[in-house]
């Protein structure tokens, strides 16, 4: 048999096994996995280098409108800056607008989309407005793909749903097999708290954390379990700050409920202490949940490992801290940290970070696979044609070099945002290789590909 690519004796690491192997790839697909000796137009030779599933980041924000200002990285600088990092499937959030469908939103984000990203694509659909009479419309998104929809607890009067509308979701999705994600802070006493820290003359940006404590973060996350119990469904928390709410979590699932929750690299590596660098260096931390106190980190790395916590995403949502392209930036909230755009860039960074804790003994290999590509694969119905490596799969393939070292700087990064989170963080591992069903889009750590390559994805509805 030939090969279009055969991908030639890597260490080889899934979910639950690491060995080593060559990949045979025909038409977009793994064909073979083993030893081949056959004949093929492309040969990659990644002895001694890791080959891994690509990254599934399922939560990213491109080309999205939001507290005055635009995230500065449209489908194309963000789908092209997660390539380089080894990510080859991003899931988006189209958001409705109030008194509008959510067709009118999709139409939207397709427009923003197509043709225009270097990997994969799907969508998750933000709910803004839930009226009865729609209900209906989110069954029509379910069966072409958009099998997920996003509610918030907080940001009232922009995103922010009540208890009664998030409970109609949840049961709707009962029949349709869609999953509820939620964004889960108290957003009604976040407000007060906000009001109160202005109104004393507070307008650092380390007062946007400390007016979002842990506390209100796992009594919503407490609620919104209890209303997914009575609705008889699944839920799927996104961005998961707080070891207090991950506690809520555990202990859903110590009970056999069907709770799922991400957390994010912004979580695990940074902290409160990073609100306080000087002038308005904090700004760049500004996301909501919040970065929290040292030692919340060490509670969700072990969470990880328990699998309290089941998948690492990024919230990719990069705002400048000063206008570009006739885009205004973090500098909105100079004056008042409640003005300030939530969101940093992220969707480059993440398996890096990751691979480094592999290194360093945090967690295993195979859990690092499982954590971002086959976990968020499965839970978003994306298996089993993404999230790993066996045959009949996608051939989105990553070469690591696990002894090259690699260090995050605003200038070796490619988003468009004008800072890097984790500038100077020099970690152990760095990307060499990239393939999107089979395409090069990256090799020897330099571009190859298209930025038209990527695909959007059909995914399929939650079993019953």
């Amino acid at each position: 048999m030939s090969y279009d690519l055969i991908v030639k004796g890597g260490t080889v690491v899934s979910a639950s096994d690491t060995f080593v192997a060559d990949l045979g790839v025909v038409n977009g697909k793994v064909a073979a996995v083993g030893k081949l000796d056959a004949e093929a137009k492309t040969l990659v030779d990644a002895r001694g280098k890791v080959v891994i599933p690509g990254g599934i980041d399922a939560h990213t924000h491109f080309d999205m409108p939001f507290m005055g200002a635009t995230t500065i990285d449209d489908f194309t600088s963000g789908s092209t800056a997660a390539v380089f990092g080894g990510t080859t499937t991003v899931v988006d959030f189209a958001i409705q607008q109030r008194g509008k469908t959510f067709r009118h939103a999709l139409d939207e984000w397709h427009r923003k989309a197509d043709g225009k990203t270097a990997v994969d694509y799907g969508f998750h659909m933000i709910v803004v407005d839930f009226p009865e009479e729609q209900e209906a419309e989110m069954d029509k998104l379910v069966d072409e793909g958009v099998t997920s929809f996003k509610l918030f607890m907080a940001y009232p009067g922009i995103f922010m749903s009540d208890d009664a509308t998030i409970y109609r979701a949840l049961a709707r999705t009962k029949d349709n097999g869609g999953t509820v994600c939620m964004h889960a802070e108290n957003g009604s006493v976040i407000d007060v708290l906000v009001k109160k820290a202005l109104a004393a003359g507070r307008i650092s940006p380390e007062w946007h954390a400390l007016t979002r404590p842990m506390t209100l973060e796992a009594e919503a996350t407490h609620r919104a379990i209890a209303l997914a119990e009575v609705a008889g469904v699944p839920i799927y928390f996104v961005h998961l700050s707080a070891g207090d709410a991950m506690d809520e979590v555990r202990a859903a699932r110590e009970r056999g409920l069907p709770v799922y929750a991400e957390t994010c690299p912004q979580y695990l590596y940074l902290s409160h202490e990073d609100y306080k660098r000087p002038g308005f260096e904090g700004a760049k931390f500004v996301m909501s949940p919040p970065l929290r106190p040292e030692g919340n980190s060490a509670r969700l790395w072990a969470g990880l490992k328990r699998n309290d916590l089941q998948v690492v995403s990024t919230d990719h949502c990069s705002f400048c801290m000063k206008a570009g392209k006739n885009k205004p930036g973090k500098e909105l909230g100079r004056k008042s940290f409640a003005q300030i755009p939530n969101g940093a860039p992220g969707v480059e960074y993440r398996l890096l970070l990751l691979w480094d804790a592999v290194q360093r003994g945090v967690i295993s290999e195979n859990r690092f696979v499982e954590i971002t590509a086959t976990a968020p694969a499965k839970l978003f119905g994306l298996y089993p044609r993404k999230g790993h490596l066996n045959p009949g799969a996608d051939a989105d393939i990553v070469i690591l070099d696990p002894n090259q070292r690699h260090t995050f700087t605003r200038q070796n990064h490619h988003s468009a945002a004008d800072y890097n989170p984790y500038e100077g963080v020099t970690v152990k591992g760095a990307i060499r290789d990239v393939f999107v069903r089979g395409a090069a889009q990256v090799l020897g750590g330099r571009w190859t590909g298209r930025t038209t390559h990527g695909r959007f994805l059909k995914r399929a509805p939650r079993a019953a």
